[in-house]
Protein backbone atom coordinates (compact mmCIF):
# COMPACT_ATOMS: atom_id res chain seq x y z
CA UNK A 1 0.00 0.00 0.00
CA UNK A 2 1.34 3.48 -0.81
CA UNK A 3 2.00 6.00 1.91
CA UNK A 4 -0.93 8.23 2.86
CA UNK A 5 1.13 11.39 2.36
CA UNK A 6 3.80 12.14 -0.23
CA UNK A 7 5.69 15.38 -0.83
CA UNK A 8 7.73 17.22 -3.42
CA UNK A 9 9.57 20.50 -3.01
CA UNK A 10 6.35 22.48 -3.42
CA UNK A 11 3.48 19.94 -3.18
CA UNK A 12 1.74 17.79 -0.60
CA UNK A 13 -0.14 14.73 -1.86
CA UNK A 14 -2.39 13.38 0.86
CA UNK A 15 -5.09 10.79 1.24
CA UNK A 16 -8.54 12.36 1.34
CA UNK A 17 -10.40 12.80 4.58
CA UNK A 18 -13.97 13.91 5.27
CA UNK A 19 -12.76 17.39 6.13
CA UNK A 20 -11.59 17.82 2.50
CA UNK A 21 -15.17 18.17 1.27
CA UNK A 22 -15.34 21.96 0.92
CA UNK A 23 -11.95 22.49 -0.71
CA UNK A 24 -12.45 19.56 -3.13
CA UNK A 25 -15.97 20.70 -3.96
CA UNK A 26 -14.68 24.22 -4.67
CA UNK A 27 -11.97 22.89 -7.01
CA UNK A 28 -14.44 20.70 -8.89
CA UNK A 29 -17.07 23.41 -9.28
CA UNK A 30 -14.54 25.98 -10.48
CA UNK A 31 -13.26 23.48 -13.06
CA UNK A 32 -16.44 21.78 -14.28
CA UNK A 33 -16.56 23.53 -17.67
CA UNK A 34 -13.10 22.10 -18.47
CA UNK A 35 -13.45 18.70 -16.77
CA UNK A 36 -16.89 18.07 -18.27
CA UNK A 37 -15.57 17.19 -21.70
CA UNK A 38 -13.05 14.59 -20.43
CA UNK A 39 -14.48 12.91 -17.33
CA UNK A 40 -17.84 11.13 -17.04
CA UNK A 41 -18.38 12.14 -13.39
CA UNK A 42 -17.85 15.87 -14.11
CA UNK A 43 -21.45 16.62 -15.05
CA UNK A 44 -22.59 20.24 -15.17
CA UNK A 45 -25.29 19.29 -12.63
CA UNK A 46 -22.64 17.99 -10.20
CA UNK A 47 -23.83 18.33 -6.57
CA UNK A 48 -22.29 18.54 -3.09
CA UNK A 49 -23.51 15.00 -2.46
CA UNK A 50 -21.32 13.80 -5.34
CA UNK A 51 -18.27 15.14 -3.52
CA UNK A 52 -19.33 13.34 -0.32
CA UNK A 53 -19.80 10.11 -2.29
CA UNK A 54 -16.36 10.44 -3.90
CA UNK A 55 -14.64 10.95 -0.54
CA UNK A 56 -16.56 8.03 1.01
CA UNK A 57 -15.62 5.78 -1.94
CA UNK A 58 -12.02 6.93 -1.82
CA UNK A 59 -11.68 6.15 1.89
CA UNK A 60 -13.22 2.71 1.35
CA UNK A 61 -10.89 2.00 -1.60
CA UNK A 62 -7.87 2.74 0.62
CA UNK A 63 -9.22 0.35 3.28
CA UNK A 64 -9.70 -2.35 0.65
CA UNK A 65 -6.26 -1.71 -0.88
CA UNK A 66 -7.76 -1.35 -4.38
CA UNK A 67 -7.26 2.34 -5.27
CA UNK A 68 -5.42 5.31 -3.84
CA UNK A 69 -6.66 8.86 -4.45
CA UNK A 70 -4.61 11.87 -3.40
CA UNK A 71 -5.58 15.48 -2.86
CA UNK A 72 -2.78 17.68 -4.18
CA UNK A 73 -2.03 20.93 -2.37
CA UNK A 74 0.66 23.57 -2.57
CA UNK A 75 2.79 23.68 0.58
CA UNK A 76 2.33 27.45 0.63
CA UNK A 77 -1.49 26.98 0.48
CA UNK A 78 -2.19 23.70 2.32
CA UNK A 79 -5.91 24.41 2.70
CA UNK A 80 -6.55 24.71 -1.06
CA UNK A 81 -7.14 21.67 -3.29
CA UNK A 82 -5.30 22.15 -6.61
CA UNK A 83 -5.36 18.67 -8.19
CA UNK A 84 -6.20 14.99 -7.85
CA UNK A 85 -3.95 12.07 -8.69
CA UNK A 86 -5.07 8.47 -8.36
CA UNK A 87 -3.53 5.04 -8.73
CA UNK A 88 -5.12 1.60 -8.89
CA UNK A 89 -3.88 -1.88 -9.69
CA UNK A 90 -4.87 -3.18 -13.12
CA UNK A 91 -3.03 -6.51 -12.77
CA UNK A 92 -1.50 -7.88 -9.59
CA UNK A 93 0.16 -10.71 -11.48
CA UNK A 94 1.60 -8.33 -14.10
CA UNK A 95 2.37 -5.66 -11.47
CA UNK A 96 0.57 -3.04 -13.55
CA UNK A 97 -1.01 0.14 -12.18
CA UNK A 98 -3.08 2.81 -13.89
CA UNK A 99 -3.02 6.50 -12.99
CA UNK A 100 -5.61 9.21 -13.41
CA UNK A 101 -5.27 12.93 -12.77
CA UNK A 102 -6.82 16.36 -13.13
CA UNK A 103 -5.87 19.91 -12.14
CA UNK A 104 -8.22 22.74 -11.20
CA UNK A 105 -8.64 25.12 -14.12
CA UNK A 106 -6.95 28.14 -12.52
CA UNK A 107 -3.79 26.08 -11.84
CA UNK A 108 -3.25 24.65 -15.35
CA UNK A 109 0.14 25.11 -17.04
CA UNK A 110 2.07 25.53 -13.78
CA UNK A 111 3.66 22.06 -13.74
CA UNK A 112 1.56 20.90 -10.79
CA UNK A 113 0.18 17.81 -12.48
CA UNK A 114 3.54 16.76 -13.91
CA UNK A 115 5.14 17.15 -10.48
CA UNK A 116 2.38 15.30 -8.63
CA UNK A 117 2.21 12.42 -11.11
CA UNK A 118 6.01 12.24 -11.11
CA UNK A 119 5.99 11.83 -7.32
CA UNK A 120 3.35 9.11 -7.51
CA UNK A 121 5.42 7.36 -10.19
CA UNK A 122 8.35 7.33 -7.80
CA UNK A 123 6.14 5.68 -5.18
CA UNK A 124 4.80 3.14 -7.69
CA UNK A 125 8.15 2.08 -9.10
CA UNK A 126 10.33 2.25 -6.00
CA UNK A 127 8.28 1.60 -2.85
CA UNK A 128 5.56 -0.55 -4.46
CA UNK A 129 7.66 -2.33 -7.13
CA UNK A 130 5.18 -1.99 -9.99
CA UNK A 131 6.50 -3.12 -13.37
CA UNK A 132 4.34 -0.86 -15.52
CA UNK A 133 2.12 2.20 -15.16
CA UNK A 134 -0.52 3.04 -17.76
CA UNK A 135 -2.62 6.10 -18.59
CA UNK A 136 -5.78 6.34 -20.68
CA UNK A 137 -6.22 9.87 -22.01
CA UNK A 138 -9.21 11.10 -24.01
CA UNK A 139 -8.24 12.01 -27.57
CA UNK A 140 -8.04 15.78 -27.73
CA UNK A 141 -6.99 16.26 -24.09
CA UNK A 142 -3.68 17.82 -25.10
CA UNK A 143 -2.79 19.02 -21.58
CA UNK A 144 -2.89 15.46 -20.23
CA UNK A 145 -0.90 14.24 -23.24
CA UNK A 146 1.80 16.82 -22.43
CA UNK A 147 2.05 15.51 -18.85
CA UNK A 148 2.50 11.95 -20.17
CA UNK A 149 5.22 13.05 -22.63
CA UNK A 150 7.12 15.11 -20.03
CA UNK A 151 7.26 12.10 -17.71
CA UNK A 152 8.54 9.75 -20.42
CA UNK A 153 5.40 7.72 -21.11
CA UNK A 154 5.21 6.00 -24.50
CA UNK A 155 2.00 6.28 -26.51
CA UNK A 156 1.02 2.72 -27.40
CA UNK A 157 -2.08 3.33 -29.48
CA UNK A 158 -5.75 4.25 -29.45
CA UNK A 159 -8.52 2.52 -27.54
CA UNK A 160 -11.54 3.03 -29.75
CA UNK A 161 -14.79 4.17 -28.13
CA UNK A 162 -13.30 3.57 -24.71
CA UNK A 163 -15.63 5.65 -22.56
CA UNK A 164 -19.16 7.02 -22.83
CA UNK A 165 -19.18 10.72 -21.92
CA UNK A 166 -22.36 12.82 -22.27
CA UNK A 167 -23.83 10.34 -24.75
CA UNK A 168 -20.74 10.17 -26.96
CA UNK A 169 -18.24 7.33 -27.17
CA UNK A 170 -14.78 8.84 -26.76
CA UNK A 171 -11.56 7.31 -28.06
CA UNK A 172 -8.61 7.29 -25.64
CA UNK A 173 -4.89 7.03 -26.22
CA UNK A 174 -3.08 4.40 -24.17
CA UNK A 175 0.25 5.38 -22.65
CA UNK A 176 2.69 3.30 -20.62
CA UNK A 177 5.91 3.58 -18.70
CA UNK A 178 7.90 0.50 -17.67
CA UNK A 179 10.04 0.35 -14.54
CA UNK A 180 13.38 0.12 -16.40
CA UNK A 181 12.40 3.15 -18.54
CA UNK A 182 11.52 5.07 -15.40
CA UNK A 183 14.85 4.20 -13.76
CA UNK A 184 16.76 5.22 -16.89
CA UNK A 185 14.90 8.54 -17.15
CA UNK A 186 15.35 9.18 -13.43
CA UNK A 187 19.10 8.53 -13.65
CA UNK A 188 19.38 10.89 -16.63
CA UNK A 189 17.56 13.68 -14.76
CA UNK A 190 19.68 13.24 -11.63
CA UNK A 191 22.91 13.37 -13.66
CA UNK A 192 21.82 16.46 -15.63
Amino acid sequence: MPRSQLETDRLILQRFSRRDHNTLDDAIRSSLPDLNQWLPWARLDYEHGDTNAFIRDSLQAWKEDRAWDYSVRLKEQPDRHVANVSMWTVSQLGKIAEFGYWVRSDEISKGICTEAVGRLLEEAFTSLSYHKVTLRIAIGNDASDRVAKKLGFIREGVLREELLIRGNWIDHSLWSLIDREYRSLHRSRVQA
